[in-house]
């Protein structure tokens, strides 16, 4: 970081990232999540990618996330794309959703809006711009903002820069009514922690703010669980859910090794207690890239992860 804040500035500008009273823009409050007075802390939403392997279309994701029991539906912009290439309509499918009793909680997508290179960084955030419009017809309201493009070890990104980037899109997004979430990639050189994700969302000085945090990313990043204490109500509003096994080691982990939750040695209770005593309330989305559960049929699948995901937030006593 070239630039440092003082405590007092930095909590200045927290806003959305620091703080359980924080008051967020009419956007980051959507009521997409459960929030009632009984302590559900937690909804719960299919991120297909843990359906990947069973190579359905974007319709069908979404009518077996809705048999499977899920709230919500986190789609990835591949298929989003896939879909309104081929001359379907998104605004029609997202009425499907909404039908079904399904929210579109966030989209994953790979546009590179944070790397140094200007004409590279262009297009990521044209990229970005075109896919919030689509998210929007379908019905959503947020997208994964990732260090795309930064992933490799020798590829330096500074974070202040990365604020700045980071705000242009915010902005961009209020526009267009779609709130980019600065995702946490472990393995990456950069932006692979929660202590500089909430750098970079309390530098970008935006009400819009927030971090998507992920289970896996957690452990090959290196972030211990307490640091979720960080992350106030209004900074976290989508969270992945998987588990991973105690080998191999997080040096040399990989996303495929992921694993059902609560069939790991993740601190899901944790994890989910800091989440809870923050007072977030957090879509719990299912992501995993397991090959052997790509074999099942998508419907067991999808019921498997959710009864899943359901104990262990029942394991943590919320």
């Amino acid at each position: 970081m070239n630039s440092k804040l003082t405590r007092r500035q930095l909590l200045g500008r927290a806003g959305v990232a620091f703080g359980a009273a924080a008051v967020g823009s009419p956007a980051s409050q959507a009521a997409d999540h459960r929030s009632d007075a009984a302590g559900h802390w937690f909804g719960y939403a299919l991120n297909t990618a843990t359906i990947r392997g069973q190579k359905l279309a974007l319709p069908e994701q979404i009518e077996v996330a809705a048999k499977g029991g899920y709230d919500g539906i986190e789609p990835w912009m591949a298929d989003i794309g896939r879909f309104a290439e081929g001359g379907g309509s998104l605004k029609d499918l997202g009425k499907r959703c909404s039908d079904l009793g399904l929210k579109v909680v966030d989209a994953i997508g790979f546009a590179q809006w944070v790397v140094d290179d200007d004409a590279l960084r262009a297009k990521g955030v044209e990229q970005m711009k075109r896919e919030m419009e689509q998210v929007a017809q379908l019905g959503g309201a947020r997208i994964a903002a990732p260090p795309a493009g930064v992933y490799k070890p020798d590829t330096k990104l500074d974070l202040d820069r990365a604020a700045e980037r980071y705000r242009a899109i915010l902005e961009m997004g209020g526009q267009l009514g779609v709130v980019p979430q600065l995702e946490i990639w472990g393995g990456s050189a950069n932006l692979n922690h929660v202590a500089q994700a909430a750098y970079v969302t309390a530098k970008a000085g935006h009400p819009d703010a927030c971090v998507l945090a992920d289970v896996y990313h957690l452990h090959k990043g290196g972030t211990d669980p307490a640091a979720l204490k960080l992350l106030g109500r209004e900074a976290v509003h989508v969270f992945h859910m998987n588990d991973y096994p105690a080998d191999p080691p997080r040096e040399t982990i990989k996303d495929s090794h992921r694993v059902w939750p609560g069939d790991g040695i993740a601190p899901l209770k944790q994890i989910l207690a800091n989440l809870a005593a923050n007072h977030c309330r957090v879509m719990l989305s299912l992501e995993v890239f397991n090959a052997d559960y790509w074999k099942l049929p998508a419907l067991d699948a999808c019921k498997t992860g959710l009864a899943k995901m359901k104990a262990a937030v029942q394991a943590a006593g919320l």
